[in-house]
């Protein structure tokens, strides 16, 4: 299958999937426990149905979008994935070089495998996401290492106090570090262009992968596990230690993570610069709501942060309800992952376009010319006759009338 034949993310998937070894494909489509939170977050998308407006005049249109002082040419980036590089080799490099041609930001994730100072010389916009312990001498030594390599935009993510438990990669011998289990060999043996093109090339040119940015310090190799993980002590992590990262980090503050209005005011008042509502792609509390369904009240309660949002975006018109319902900016993660898997560094940019292609035909089949002019007038969210009903275009309630 060609580049050129995958009309949607949908079908890249199915060829990632007959292009990843099992336990790979698991871990990165995979969720926790039952998988609840994993489907809530595409039933989410299906819960609202768009109210096209006709005869507007929407001959030229514009999907581009200004975050933290810079222009993109689109609404949405990539989100932190970590251990790219088992989908595709040198991944976050390809993920970061595709974003940078895209002209969408990128976040490096803090359990990748490429140094943060590597990866910023070849895209010097790209963000990064860390995973901070509550130990500060530990977050603050990072912090000196990310401002040194010329991070800008620093996302803490806060919705990982302890690992979830991922059933599906327990069934596959899949666990982070790496254990060479006989059914991760034996699926690895059976995807020979992976094994060739990924696996032998990794080990070829750059030797066994170390996690290189959980710390100030180069960590251990991806089949080791750490004795006193640094990365041991979130669960005790607070909203103090939050503002003592915003009061040492003089770039921007994201923190991501949140489904909770207060939370979200929390992090307004203590400076954050943004927030990304998220349950972590349906891949730690199962069960969690669906970040679409908690977007319009945190963005209610936190008007000064830029909100932006993630887990579950698969095609334009998620994207565009995202907006309407008051994101500024969306992060996708898997299908990014399963571009890199299928073609590489042109993989990923094959998803960027089909996504940004989407959005462009979405916005003239809607009868709106600019994402800036998204809002819930452009949206319904149907429901049972009785409560039909109008409402005024302030309205934030769920009713199933558009607003008039």
């Amino acid at each position: 299958m060609t580049l050129a034949s995958i009309l949607s993310t949908d079908d890249l998937e199915q060829a990632a999937r007959r292009r990843l070894p099992p336990s790979v494909y698991g871990y990165v489509s995979g969720g926790s426990e039952t998988g609840s939170s994993l489907r809530g977050n595409r039933q989410a998308f299906d819960a609202w149905r768009f109210v096209p407006r006709f005869l507007g005049d929407v001959s030229r249109r514009s999907q581009a979008r200004s975050l933290f002082g810079t222009q993109y040419a689109a609404p949405f980036g990539i989100a932190p994935i970590g251990v790219a590089g088992i989908c595709g080799f040198d991944g976050d490099l390809a993920l970061a070089r595709a974003a940078a041609a895209a002209q969408v930001p990128f976040v490096l994730s803090g359990a990748s495998t490429t140094p943060m100072e590597r990866v910023l010389e070849q895209a010097p916009a790209s963000w990064f996401q860390a995973y901070v312990p509550s130990n500060r001498e530990l977050i603050g030594a990072l912090l000196q290492r990310a401002e040194r390599a010329g991070v800008r935009v620093l996302v803490v993510t806060v919705d990982v106090p302890i690992a979830s438990t991922r059933e599906v990669e327990l069934r596959n011998g899949f666990s982070l570090p790496l254990r060479l289990t006989p059914r991760l060999v034996a699926g690895g043996l059976a995807r020979p262009r992976w094994l060739a093109q990924t696996f032998l090339r990794t080990l070829l040119c750059q030797g066994i992968p170390r996690f290189e940015n959980f710390s100030a310090a180069r960590g251990n190799r991806i089949i080791t596990a750490a004795p006193g993980d640094h990365r041991a002590g979130r669960a005790a992590l607070s909203w103090d230690d939050m503002a003592w990262v915003r009061d040492r980090w003089r770039g921007r503050l994201v923190i991501k993570g949140l489904l909770h209005p207060e939370d979200a005011g929390r992090a307004q008042a203590i400076g954050a610069d943004g927030i990304i509502v998220s349950n972590h792609g349906g891949r730690q509390l199962d069960g969690a709501q669906a970040p679409l369904d908690a977007l319009p009240a945190i963005a209610a309660a936190a008007p000064r942060l830029s909100i932006m949002i993630d887990s579950g975006f698969r095609r334009g018109t998620d994207i565009l309800k995202a907006l309407a319902l008051g994101a500024d900016f969306v992060f996708i993660g898997r299908p990014a992952m399963y571009g890199l898997a299928v073609g590489g560094q042109s993989g990923v940019a094959h998803v960027l376009a089909l996504l940004k292609r989407e959005i462009d035909v979405d916005l003239a089949l809607l009868g709106c010319a600019d994402v800036a002019g998204l809002d819930r007038r452009y949206l319904v969210r149907p429901g049972p006759p009785s409560e039909f009903r109008t409402h005024s275009g302030d309205c934030s309630c769920t009713c199933s009338t558009p607003a008039i």
